[in-house]
C-alpha cells in the first residue's frame, strides 16, 4: 500500500514537473511573440484626433496629408536647426523643460533609451522643444545636455521664440489634442506624449513618454520605419 502511494506521489510530482515546463515554454514562447509581433507598415496620422490611415507611401494621395511644416530655431550648440536638419531622417519629436521637476526628467531616460539603441545610426535624430525656450537658453540647455549625456547633433534641444514652439506642439505635432480639447494661446503646453516623423516630415506614430512598453513600441516601429521604400 505504501509502496503504491509512494508511487502516486511521485506520478504527481514528476507531472507537476512536466506542467510547469510547459507553461514555462509557453511564457517565452508568448514573449517572444510579443517582441517581434510587429505590423509590417505603419499608418499616418493627418489630425489631432490621430485617426489612422492605412496609405500606401507610394500612392500618390500621401501628398496631400499633414505633414510637419517649416521651422527654424536654435539648439544646445547655438546652431540653428530646421526642418532641413532632419532631411532624409526619421525623428521622434517631445516638449519639455530643463526646470521641470514631474514628467520630463523620466521623458528625458527614455528618450535617452531611444539615442542609446540608434546611437551609431544616422538616419535616426532625437529633437526636443523647449516649452520655456525664455529661461531655456543655449547655455542652460548645454549644461543640461553634458548632464544627461545628450549627443550633439544626435538630439538636439531647441529653443527659440515662444510663440513659434507652441504653435509646432499644438498645429503641428499635435501632441496636446489627446487631452480632449484645445488649450488657448496663453496656456502652458505641457504634454508627455512623443511622436515619430519620417523623412518626409509626416507623422506616423504618438506614444506615452513615461510609459516603458510604449518605448519599446516606439523602437520597434522605428526600425519598422526604416524598412519602409
Amino acid at each position: 500500500m505504501r509502496s503504491k502511494m509512494k508511487l502516486s506521489r511521485s506520478s504527481q510530482a514528476l507531472a507537476v514537473l512536466f506542467l510547469m515546463i510547459a507553461l514555462g515554454w509557453g511564457c517565452k514562447e508568448t514573449e517572444t511573440v510579443k517582441k517581434h509581433s510587429r505590423v509590417d507598415v505603419l499608418p499616418y496620422y493627418d489630425d489631432p484626433s490621430f485617426t489612422p490611415k492605412w496609405v500606401n507611401s507610394k500612392s500618390d494621395s500621401i501628398d496631400g496629408l499633414h505633414r510637419i511644416p517649416k521651422f527654424r530655431l536654435i539648439n544646445q550648440l547655438g546652431d540653428t536647426i530646421s526642418e532641413k536638419t532632419f532631411d532624409n531622417s526619421i525623428y521622434v519629436a517631445d516638449f519639455f523643460f530643463t526646470t521641470c521637476p514631474g514628467i520630463c526628467p523620466k521623458m528625458t531616460q527614455n528618450m535617452a533609451l531611444i539615442q542609446a539603441e540608434f546611437q551609431g545610426d544616422g538616419e535616426v535624430l532625437l529633437l526636443s522643444h523647449s516649452v520655456t525656450p525664455q529661461l531655456d537658453s543655449v547655455p542652460v540647455l548645454k549644461r543640461y545636455a553634458d548632464t544627461k549625456g545628450i549627443k550633439p547633433n544626435k538630439w538636439h534641444l531647441a529653443t527659440g521664440e515662444r510663440k513659434d514652439i507652441y504653435n509646432l506642439g499644438r498645429f503641428a505635432y499635435f501632441v496636446e489634442e489627446d487631452l480632449g480639447f484645445q488649450k488657448g494661446e496663453d496656456e502652458f503646453l505641457h504634454t508627455e506624449n512623443f511622436v515619430l516623423i519620417d523623412k518626409n516630415r509626416h507623422i506616423r506614430g504618438i506614444y506615452n513618454g513615461l510609459n516603458k512598453t510604449a518605448i519599446n513600441q516606439l523602437i520597434a516601429d522605428i526600425k519598422t520605419l526604416k524598412k519602409e521604400q
